[in-house]
This record gives C-alpha cells, structure tokens and sequence, in this order.
C-alpha cells in the first residue's frame, strides 16, 4: 500500500529500485543441502560462518524463513546472498524452504479442510500458500533443524538460534517462535517454548487481520487462510497477533517507507503484545522500504545483522 506521506510516483519508484537492487545479487550456492521431508521443497540450505562475528567458541545459528507473499515463484534463493552475508558476519545460518502457492495441479496437493483456497489467487496469480502444508513445513523444519545442524554446520550451537524471517518469512518466524501458544487441538503446537535465543522478523506480516484490511501484497493473508471462508476459523492457529505473549526475545525492525509491507502491519504486533504484557522491539528505519532488510548492499542491512547478533551473542 503507497505511503499517503510520500507522492506515489516516488514512493513507487523509489520501491521499485530498491526490489531491484536486492534481487540483482547472483545467488550464493549453500555450503550444504539436507531434506527434512519427501516433497522437493522440504529442503534447508547451510552456510558455514565465513567470519568472526562473536567472542569465540560455538557460533550461533541464525534460521532464515524467506518471503514472497507465500507465494510459489519466490523461493529461498532471493535470499541465498542474505544467508551469505550473515554468514560472512560469522553466524552459521540454516535458509528454510517451504512448500508455498498453487496445488501441484488441479486439486492436487494437501489442502487440508476446506482446501488451500484454490489455483490462483484473486489477482490471477499464484495463490498465497498452502494450508496446512505451509505450516506443516516450518513445523517440521525446525524440529528436524539441531540434528541437522550437528551433521552439516560443526561448530554451531544450535542451543543458541535466532530464528529471522522477511515480510511471509517474518509472519512464519513470529508463528513459528509461538507454537506452545497454539489452541490445543493444532497439530504443530509444541508444549514448551521451542529453545530459541531470539526472533527478528523483517517488515514481518505479523498480524493478520491488519494485513488483510490494508490487502497487503495484493490480499495474500486472505488467500493464506484460504479465503473468506475460512479467515476468522483458521486465525487462531496462525495468527502471531493472536499467539502472546510468547515468552521469547523479539524484534521487528520495519522500513518507514515500506509501501510493500506498511509500518502499520508492525506495530499492530506490537501493540497486541504490549496488551499480553510483553515488549517486542521495534526499529524503525528512516528512508527504508521494504528489500533493503535483506539487500546486503544496503546500510538497513547491517542494521539487521546486529539486530541479530544482539539476541544470537
């Protein structure tokens, strides 16, 4: 949605240059490669620290979660130069894909009740997720993640994670950090606080609700949940707004000047988590939009990485 401070044509223009600055950096190979599941996308990408970022001894780990609406065409390779730029930062970082988008072909896939909300969403592209596989993913991502970093990052701690997600992938941190919160009959609820050191979602779809009053990225929270239908029935189960307090360090750091993903979506969180009792960080970022959180050639993304190592260190 266009910031109403800025005029449109620079404000667009403005989001246009930054999206292609952040997506113009050749995409970085993994150091390792591990499934957590059967489906293709069931993978997690491993980046060895490159760097010393720390008082020494075991790194920390920083999980990845990338954004793109939920949508199929946006996978974890836009954000492949981030996870190496937090590597080069001297954290060991895990870069999680996910199962997103369309049903693999007509009526295809687990749509769970009431389906996934369809081939294609109301802007006549890729429909915004898959329920519950989406979920069901991350889920199973995490469970699976200290073994796998054992085997594929030796050195890394993996008692000492921050888990960071941008814009979807921030929604999916904040969720992901809140499963003990989850109603009791939600197949992904943990019943503990998963052992996390910390979460910093970037320009995070954190509530829901908000998001699908603003139609935030063309109304993908609406089509995550699939659809009117089901919106109020399935919020619960994934709606960080509604999962707090969590009991876990947070942070969002939010671009003023995002038009993609608007402050106002933040501090909703924020503000719910204030009525739990609990303080979440928010920084805010003059002059920011939306990509330069992940864009390693930006000043906002330094900003990030010690967002990160203040929780992780």
């Amino acid at each position: 949605m266009p910031d109403a401070t800025a005029e449109p044509d620079t404000a667009a223009g403005r989001a246009a240059a930054e999206e292609t600055s952040a997506l113009s950096h050749p995409a970085v190979d993994p150091d390792a490669t591990a499934g957590y599941g059967d489906h293709p996308d069931q993978v997690i990408d491993f980046y060895a620290p490159r760097g010393a970022g720390g008082p020494g001894g075991p790194v920390p780990v920083v999980v990845v979660l990338h954004g793109g609406s939920w949508r199929a065409p946006y996978d974890r390779r836009h954000v492949s130069p981030f996870a190496d730029f937090l590597a080069h930062r001297g954290f060991a970082v895990a870069s999680v894909e996910y199962r997103r988008g369309a049903q693999e072909g007509p009526g295809g896939g687990s749509g769970g009740a009431g389906g996934s909300g369809g081939a294609g969403s109301a802007e006549g592209g890729p429909v915004a997720g898959r329920w519950p596989d989406t979920f069901a993913d991350v889920a199973a991502a995490l469970d699976a993640l200290p073994a796998l970093v054992r085997r594929h990052l030796p050195g890394a701690d993996p008692r000492r994670t921050v888990l960071t997600g941008h814009s979807a992938g921030g929604h999916l941190a904040l969720w992901a950090a809140a499963r003990h919160l989850l109603p009791a009959d939600a197949a992904w609820r943990l019943d503990r606080p998963a052992p996390l050191r910390g979460v910093v979602a970037l320009a995070p779809i954190a509530d829901l609700e908000v998001a699908r009053e603003l139609r935030v990225c063309g109304g993908a929270a609406l089509e995550l949940l699939g659809g009117e239908e089901h919106f109020e029935e399935r919020r619960p189960y994934v709606d960080p707004a509604l999962l707090l307090p969590t009991g876990i360090a947070t942070t969002l750091v939010q671009g003023r000047a995002d038009v993609d993903v608007p402050q106002a979506v933040a501090e909703a969180y924020a503000d719910a988590a204030a009525k739990a009792g609990e303080v979440v960080g928010l920084t805010l970022l003059e002059d920011v939009g939306h990509f330069p959180l992940i864009d390693p050639a930006a000043d906002a993304c330094a900003v990030v990485a010690e967002e990160i190592a203040q929780l992780a260190w």
